[in-house]
């Protein structure tokens, strides 16, 4: 059974830095993204790689968040620097399921918490 795994989540004070990690159970499942969600709202874009390996960030994260992975891409990263209140969400991560073109795989979520 395909799984991809986020960690790294928590409670941290403003200002203060996490990193998330995420990985595939398959070698086939290669990790392209990031996302978050609060309550209410729709699923945000945070950072993603795309299928050239250039990165996309969210305007609201440029210059404190940092994306990376593996050489082999079966694990991706979450540089989280600076964190502010605002960045308080569930953070999901997004892979890809390289047998299957246009095929995604969701992460169950991890919750980062940043207090003021």
């Amino acid at each position: 059974q395909v799984q991809v795994v986020e960690s790294g989540g928590g409670l941290v004070q403003s200002g203060g830095s996490l990193k998330l990690s995420c990985a595939g159970s398959l070698s086939t499942v290669s990790p392209m993204g990031w996302y978050r969600q609060t309550p209410g709202k729709q699923r945000e874009l945070v950072a993603a790689f795309t299928n050239n390996g250039s990165t996309n960030y969210a305007d609201s994260v440029k210059g404190r968040f940092a994306i990376s992975r593996d050489n082999a891409k079966t694990t991706m990263y979450l540089h989280m620097n600076n964190l502010k209140p605002e960045d308080t969400a569930v953070y999901f991560c997004n892979a890809k399921y390289k047998p299957v073109p246009g095929y995604f795989y969701w992460g169950r979520g991890n919750q980062v918490t940043v207090s003021s």
